[in-house]
């Protein structure tokens, strides 16, 4: 229905809640790669717990690698960062979109910035820097799943 797409994420424990959220809510998970952490790190694992085996996982060895699979699908990027000025909750999504979460040090450069058919922001507290990437996935995810009544059974 929707996929969540980590670009080249830092730390494994973040990885590791959101396999766990794609499990248990049925939301393919993509990989951008490379990692800051080796995969086979034990807190990823321990993040993901059981779930990450069950969760429908791609990982991309680049950005170029993932443009070129998304070629093959009619969804959307959509790119959630804290340079937009569209709030999510007031967004249409649509089945099939790919919902792009940047790096926890660094967001995304500019290219995954220019592929984005629209950009979203999670609108929070004019002080705050940021969400952690595995609650705004959760965030964005839950909003996506709401609006086209797509919960598991």
């Amino acid at each position: 229905m929707i996929r969540t797409v980590l670009f080249q994420p830092d730390i494994p424990q973040n990885v590791g809640a959101v396999l766990r959220l794609g499990a248990c809510f049925n939301i393919a998970v993509d990989i951008v790669e490379p990692c800051g952490f080796i995969w086979d790190d034990k807190r990823l694992k321990r993040a993901g717990m059981d779930y990450t085996e069950k969760a429908s996982l791609t990982r991309h060895s680049s950005w170029t690698a993932f443009q070129e699979y998304h070629k093959g699908s009619k969804g959307r990027i959509l790119l959630f960062t804290t340079k937009a000025a569209t709030p999510y909750h007031s967004f249409e999504f649509k089945p099939g979109d790919h919902l792009i979460f940047g790096r926890e040090s660094a967001g995304v450069p500019d290219e995954v910035h220019e592929a984005a058919g629209a950009r979203l922001i999670i609108p929070m507290a004019p002080e705050a820097r940021s969400l952690n990437v595995a609650q705004s996935v959760s965030i964005a995810a839950a909003e996506a799943l709401r609006q086209l009544n797509h919960w598991p059974a």
